[in-house]
Parts: structure tokens; sequence; C-alpha cells
């Protein structure tokens, strides 16, 4: 693991008696430029950008106290939603431990742990649950460290290593810290753009963006065939990957401009290119793979269809599923409902949606 935050005085001393409970809730994201393909210890192939969701997070609670006995070993107790869960429970182990060995948090071996951690969407729902879960977990891992050594005093440091944490844990994670949008990424039309975090965009984006809306269609509820973990690993062999990396980049620097300028259009054409280029490029791995359904195709061309008809700034993107995000300004949402609720939700799998918008970011309670 890489050793940026490596601290090995972040340790208590003998006899330490700190304990403590942590509750924070940190929201999905959904990209609109795609990070699809990775190097080293979750280090992204190109630069990324994502809306910061409202409604779709995760809820997570960790409490800590001290063992009667330190082990070198993570005492973890965790329970999803109520349930204990030991492939869930192995994963977040096993990244605790890392943090551990690694000495960017070698207190974590001295203390009893438990989470308790849910969502506010179903698990199977298209959403990445993986960066909202991520990101909460590190936000109480900071809170954590802040509480016991008062190492992460500047709110920017805090957001940024618990950015750094998430990134370890999830990719896609790091971007869920910040309100409205989150860039992660080296990218030169961005200073202070790196590959390590990722970095706050709403100080620069246009506000017709703050308030943007994001209806999740659900073609359907059941798992991937192929997870994203290992469609990062085809892109190895992509014949395509090089030009991907680039035109990602390039993406990223006309989307910048367009973001600042609020060209709904603009930002629109470049989300569903982004899309459809995410899904060409699982179907011209090797092997190849087909995530897309029937009835996300069939959206797609209604969305595109009614655009045409209505000039209005309905577009789409996708994740690494079948499942549809529509993408509009707040100010059309009365126009566009009618042909949402005639058109497309019949299509959903039960006749189902997720309602969501761009959100402020991480909240932390009490």
């Amino acid at each position: 693991m890489q050793n940026h935050y490596r601290n090995p005085l972040l340790r208590m001393a003998p006899d330490y008696a700190f304990s403590g409970d942590i509750h924070w809730q940190s929201p999905s994201n959904i990209a609109i430029v795609k990070y699809w393909g990775k190097h080293g210890q979750q280090l992204p192939r190109n630069a990324s950008i994502s809306f910061t969701l409202q409604a779709a997070y995760t809820e997570t609670e960790l409490s800590y106290s001290p063992r009667t006995q330190e082990g070198g070993d993570i005492a973890l107790d965790f329970y999803f939603e109520g349930q204990a869960q030991p492939a869930f429970a192995q994963k977040i182990n096993k990244f605790l431990s890392e943090l551990a060995a690694s000495e960017i948090m070698p207190f974590l071996t001295q203390f009893q742990l438990s989470i308790h951690s849910s969502n506010s969407f179903p698990h199977s729902a298209g959403i990445a649950s993986s960066a909202s879960s991520m990101s909460a977990l590190a936000l109480c891992l900071c809170t954590m460290e802040q509480e016991l050594f008062g190492t992460l005093n500047s709110p920017a440091e805090f957001f940024r290593k618990a950015s750094y944490l998430a990134r370890l844990g999830s990719g896609s994670a790091c971007r869920s810290l910040y309100p409205v949008m989150g860039e992660w990424g080296t990218l030169e039309k961005l200073a202070g753009s790196t590959d390590l975090w990722a970095s706050p965009c709403a100080d620069w984006v246009h506000p017709v963006f703050h308030t943007y809306h994001d209806d999740i269609l659900i073609v359907s509820k059941g798992e991937k065939s192929v997870s994203s973990r290992a469609g990062h690993q085809l892109m190895e062999g992509n014949p395509y990957a090089a030009a991907r990396y680039q035109q990602a980049n390039d993406n990223m620097a006309k989307l910048v401009d367009v973001l600042k300028a609020g060209d709904v259009h603009a930002f629109g054409e470049i989300a569903e290119l982004e899309a459809l280029t995410l899904h060409a490029l699982m179907m011209s791995s090797q092997p190849p793979y087909l995530l897309m359904k029937p009835n996300s195709l069939a959206m797609i061309e209604k969305i595109r269809e009614y655009r045409n008809d209505t000039n209005q700034p309905l577009y789409f993107t996708l994740d690494a599923g079948p499942n549809l995000h529509l993408l509009y300004p707040a100010e059309i949402a009365e126009q566009v409902a009618p042909f949402i609720e005639s058109e497309l939700l019949p299509l959903c799998e039960e006749g189902k949606m997720i309602r969501d918008r761009v959100g402020n970011g991480p909240i932390k309670f009490s």
C-alpha cells in the first residue's frame, strides 16, 4: 500500500482508555467522465468527474474501545443493515489491516472496532454502493484519528485524507467527499488535481449544475454478470485502452469549460458519449461482455427521440450496469415528468425508479 500518509507515531500510549462513537452519512456519485482502468494501488489511468448524489447514501456508525489485549490483527464486528455479513466484513477487515500494516493508521490494531452500515437504496439498484460505503468509512476513520491525535484540524486536510483513504478502498469513492461534483486524476487544466485524492469543484461549476436531477431508471435489479473490479482488470488487455485514456482526458478538458459556462446541451453530449464508450470498452474486452439490456436500448432511443422533438436538455448516462441515469436541469422537471412517467417508467423492472439529484456531500451526526 502507498505510504503518502505513513506515520508510525499514530499509536496510543500504554494504558490508554479512549473510546468513542462516530456517525457519518456519505453519498454515492455518478461519473460523467468515467474512471475505467487503473494501475498500482487504485490509481486511475485517466481523470474523471462525477455528480455527488443526495438521496443515495450510506450511513456508517463506528464505535471504538480499548482492546483488553492488543494483537497485530484487526478486532472488528461488522453489521450491514443489522445483520452480520461475513463477505463484507472480510473486505473491510482487509482494508483496515492494510491501513494499520502500512502505518497510515497503525492505531487501528489497538482498538476493538464495531461498524454498523446501511444504505438508503437497495443494494442491487445499480447505484455505486462501494463509493458511498467506503467514503463513509473513510470519514469515520479520519474522525477517529482527529479525536485521538488532533492531527486533522484543517477541514481541507481532513477531507483530503478521507478522500485518499476512500480511494484505497474503492477508486470512485474518493469523489463522494465533496458537494455538487468531485474531480479525480491529474489534469493540466485543473490546478491541484492529482491521482492521490479527489478535489472539490462546486466553486467553479455553474449554478445550473448545482440542482441537476438524476433519475435512476431501474432496468434490472439483478447482480451484474461481471464486477467493476473485473472490468477494470480487463482494460489491461483491451486493444483500445490507450486511445480511451486519451479520449477521457480530452473529454475532461472540454467538460471543464462546459461546466463553467453552464452549457447543458454540450454537457449532455459528453455525458452520453462517455456512457456509450464505457459499454463499448466492455464489448471489446477479452472476453467481451455486455451489461446493457434490451430495455436499456429502448430507453436510449426514446430519450433521443424526445430530445429531437422538444430540444429539451434531457440526457442519460450509464454506470457499469444496465440502469440509466436520466440527467436534466431542475428548471425542466415539470415539463419532462409526463414523458418519464408514460414512456420510460413502463420499461423499468417492476416500474421502479429512484428520483435523485445533485447533493451537498457528506453529513456528520453528533
